[in-house]
């Protein structure tokens, strides 16, 4: 475990001091609409906190935050008395049916299968609490493909069916003039949903063509298999920001335990400030973590030029989320939803107020409107 900075341990501190003296003037009147934790603040002189927190993340350099935040132990400390267990996911579906299924409480995740939890519980059971990455997906493909007329009759992987990078893919397709099959049909272009290590294997063997995926594993077909970027997902972005990993909690959790949320993204605050302090040994650190994970660290190459391709940001880009709803519909993922209510940011923007931090925007979405 690396040694957290002595900075990073005194912001954690801070933030807890502040938050208690915030509680303490806090009104105990109204009953807390229901998913919404503003009114929730203002209920409760103490934040109920959790005896457990699971939580979910996957072995990407996108979700930075958490592999390092987890591994240095910033979230334990931050959660006190609250036990902190975790689970590793390989795309966000996988993560949405553990969270229903009641496994686990909160995850990092892509905000495609977050709209998708939204829409199938009727705007219920989840919020999006926070921001962690914008940026880091590419489409990456064999030499001999150089425009989008090129893919006719590939087949190109994505991490899973109706995951963020299998819906980007199949909405840019769809803007190129290219059919794409659910179900496996006829279709100019064939997409194959599989495991990210899987998709290398099978791009160094000749029987994929390319894929659309997220780092490390974009940068892992171009160092290690030879790939070549098509398009990089940022070109398709206003000023090339977007969202690929937030924060979702199920909503009853965030409801009961709102301390414990509060908790965890002060923890979050304070392993990404650290991160901006230390780039290069926080790239260090998350190339360990997905050692002890996956079995096998990234080459140096490899990382250097995924990690350029990030950028580690609590805000979660409100702004960009409709945007991929509309791609998901367009794809065939979804249907057409009504997000008003999938974002709670009052937690955070009260963290990053304790911290002279402008607060951010859920873009009109915010459950206080629902």
């Amino acid at each position: 475990m690396t040694a957290r900075p002595a900075r990073l341990t005194a912001a954690l501190l801070a933030a807890g001091l502040l938050a208690s003296l915030g509680a303490c003037s806090s009104s105990a009147a109204g009953e807390p609409a229901a998913g919404s934790t503003a009114d929730a603040s203002a209920a409760a002189a103490d934040l109920a906190e959790a005896p457990e927190l699971r939580l979910g993340y996957f072995a990407n350099l996108t979700h930075a935050v958490a592999l390092v935040g987890v591994d240095d132990g910033t979230y334990q400390e931050a959660l006190g008395d609250t036990t902190l267990t975790t689970s590793i996911f390989n795309a966000g579906p996988a993560a949405v049916e553990a969270l229903f299924g009641g496994a686990i409480d909160a995850t990092f995740i892509g905000p495609n299968p977050a709209i998708n939890a939204f829409a199938q519980s009727n705007g219920e059971a989840v919020r999006i609490v926070s921001g962690a990455t914008s940026g880091g997906a590419q489409l990456v493909v064999r030499d001999g493909i150089d425009s989008p007329e090129d893919l006719v009759g590939t087949t190109l992987a994505t991490p899973q069916l109706g995951n963020t990078q299998d819906v980007a893919l199949r909405a840019w397709l769809a803007e190129e003039g290219l059919e794409t099959s659910l179900t496996g049909g006829a279709s100019d272009v064939t997409i194959a949903p599989q495991e990210n290590s899987q998709t290398l294997d099978l791009f160094k063997a000749g029987e994929l063509d390319g894929a659309w995926l997220p780092e490390p594993w974009a940068s892992r077909l171009v160092v290690d298999a030879g790939a070549h970027v098509l398009l990089d997902e940022k070109e398709l972005w206003p000023e090339g920001d977007f969202v690929t990993t937030h924060l979702i909690v199920a909503t009853e959790y965030l409801s009961k335990y709102p301390g414990t949320v509060k908790k965890l993204l002060e923890a979050e605050y304070a392993t990404s400030e650290w991160i901006a302090a230390n780039p290069d040994e926080a790239k260090t650190l998350s190339n360990t973590v997905i050692e002890k994970l996956s079995g096998k660290p990234l080459s140096t190459d490899v990382l250097d030029r995924a990690w350029g391709n990030l950028r580690i940001t609590l805000d979660p880009i409100a702004s960009s989320l409709q945007t991929s709803a509309d791609h998901a519909v367009a794809a065939g993922t979804s249907k057409e939803t009504d997000l008003q209510g999938i974002y709670d940011l009052t937690l955070l923007n009260e963290v990053l107020a304790e911290n002279d931090q402008e607060p951010v925007s859920d873009g009109g979405l915010g459950a206080s409107g629902k």
